[in-house]
């Protein structure tokens, strides 16, 4: 078991969690900031999390749920107020509803997590402010330090795991749920360059060209909330297959790490899809997550179908070559 203490103290409102670890403070840091790592312990077990969103960056929010074994949802959210890559963040962190709005009828709490180097591995330092003695004894009643106790004792498994989440990898899908998907890969790229190379034409015509023999005709991304993008592809000479392509509004914009999309098929009718957009500094570059929303089964099933996730390979390696 990982953690070496727990202190609570009534006059300041705080519980502190202390707990040590054999990997390095870059690796315990990776598993808190990607996705696919944090909700293989962020729970306690037995209820497994799954993030529909996670945005380490001042200003950012996480969205998850935890799943009971009787199929029960149990909702949270954090705001991200401070990060400091590699070594801290702090969060308000509360309760979700169903449909992942705030639940306030609960309370929230702020939270800070510091990350240090700590004899041959690591330590991380979990403090929680409560907002009175009445929420810390209702939160302690409700299970809050067995829930972390339990959770922390998941990491190390997922901090042994070297392979299934290092750079190099081809995109990783994973389905979320009936309508989501979520699609990640590391970039070795700084953010700054990745997010250039998204929105800049001439290198988006570079690199976003799915299966070699096609060529990006149209690339009119827009920098603005209510704009609209364009991209559009034709096949070279000899390449099967017919000129096609996308267009969508942007719903959200925040540089260089975030921006969420709608997305449909140029001449094609029906409810489109949405698009987040996040990313994250890795200690190899950058964690590129996508989460695609979807009007329904049906459509992502076709769309994966296609061979969606190969083509987007296809092109992030196309792009991780170009920065090289």
């Amino acid at each position: 078991m990982p953690i070496t203490s727990v202190s609570k103290d009534p006059e300041s409102l705080t519980m502190t969690v202390v707990a040590d670890f054999a990997a390095t403070r870059e690796r315990l840091w990776e598993a808190y900031v990607d996705p696919r790592q944090i909700e293989k312990f962020w729970g306690p077990e037995g209820w497994p999390a799954t993030f529909t969103r996670h945005d380490v960056f001042p200003g950012g929010r996480s969205s998850y749920y935890m799943s009971g074994p009787d199929g029960e949802h149990s909702g949270g959210f954090w705001e991200f107020l401070a990060v400091d890559p590699g070594h801290s963040f702090e969060v308000r962190d509360g309760f979700a509803t169903e449909d992942g709005e705030e639940n306030t009828d609960m309370p929230s709490m702020r939270m800070t997590f510091l990350f240090e180097d700590h004899e041959g591995g690591s330590r991380l330092t979990t403090t929680t402010w409560f907002g009175s003695a009445e929420q810390l004894e209702q939160l302690l009643e409700m299970g809050m330090e067995e829930g972390m106790t339990s959770a922390m004792g998941q990491i190390d498994a997922v901090l042994a795991d070297l392979r299934s989440f290092a750079a190099g990898n081809v995109a990783d899908l994973q389905i979320l749920s009936d309508t989501q998907v979520r699609v990640s890969r590391v970039i070795r790229g700084t953010v700054e360059q990745v997010w250039r190379a998204h929105h800049e034409p001439e290198l988006l015509k570079q690199w976003l060209l799915g299966p070699d023999g096609w060529t990006m005709t149209v690339a009119e991304p827009a920098q603005e909330v209510g704009q609209t993008f364009r991209q559009e592809w034709a096949p070279n000479e000899g390449t099967p297959g017919e000129p096609f392509g996308f267009t969508g509004e942007l719903l959200e914009v925040d540089p260089p790490h975030r921006e969420v999309t709608t997305e449909s098929m140029v001449g094609m009718p029906g409810e489109p899809n949405v698009n987040e957009l996040t990313l994250t500094p890795h200690a190899d570059g950058t964690l590129l997550t996508l989460v695609i929303t979807y009007p329904n089964a049906e459509v992502r099933d076709m769309i994966i179908g296609t061979g969606m996730v190969d083509g987007m390979e296809a092109s992030y390696a196309r792009l991780e070559g170009q920065l090289a």
